[in-house]
């Protein structure tokens, strides 16, 4: 079947979806140990979660960039990420969604969350023919997101780097075997239309 161009993949359940983030392990080990984020993570700024694994995979080169060598798997409430995909607003200008440049930049500054669709990327970390949504939270999000939604945070980075160990090794169907189940969210339904450029 053929991938829409837009599309949110993500590992979910009726109740929570889980998103990923990297942080240095100063923040992260803290994150895993206690189920919520540390002091020194200051809710209210700006925060990306992604639903796609090999997006954080290729943003965080696999676990092993500086300030991302600890990968987290951050199951939160649909209701929640749902709120978010509600405030949320498009990241960049697109004429025709946007009545004017204008609206769309009162709009992002106002907006609580906002939405980039980057290429999805494949085990080579390539990008493939279709997007995948980053989700920012700031201001009210940010603090809802760490406050409230938080189901779970689990530690990941074994997993990417036996991953990547495997992709290294040539054996990609072993890899691939390995990989979170993500299926598109919610089952069988596009993006809310606010958030399809």
């Amino acid at each position: 079947m053929e991938e829409p161009l837009h599309r949110i993949r993500a590992l979910h359940t009726v109740s929570t979806i889980t998103v990923y983030q990297a942080y240095s392990p100063e923040i992260g080990l803290p994150a895993i140990r206690d189920g919520r984020f540390p002091a020194a993570w200051r809710p209210g700024r700006m925060t990306w979660i992604k639903p796609s694994f090999m997006w954080m995979m290729y943003r965080s080169g696999w676990g092993t960039k500086e300030g991302q060598e600890t990968v987290l798997a951050v199951e939160i409430t649909r209701d929640g990420f749902d709120w978010a995909l509600r405030h949320a607003c498009l990241s960049s200008y697109v004429r025709g969604l946007h009545p004017d440049r204008g609206t769309w930049q009162r709009d992002l500054k106002r907006a609580p969350a906002r939405v980039q669709w980057d290429p999805e990327r494949d085990l080579h970390l390539r990008p493939l023919p279709y997007r995948s949504l980053q989700l920012g939270l700031s201001g009210e999000a940010s603090s809802r997101f760490a406050d409230e939604w938080i189901v779970s945070i689990s530690d990941v980075t074994p997993l990417a780097h036996e991953i990547h160990g495997l992709v290294m090794d040539g054996e990609l169907d072993s890899a691939t075997g390995l990989l979170p189940q993500e299926q598109g969210y919610p089952a069988g339904e596009e993006p809310p239309a606010h958030l399809r450029p």
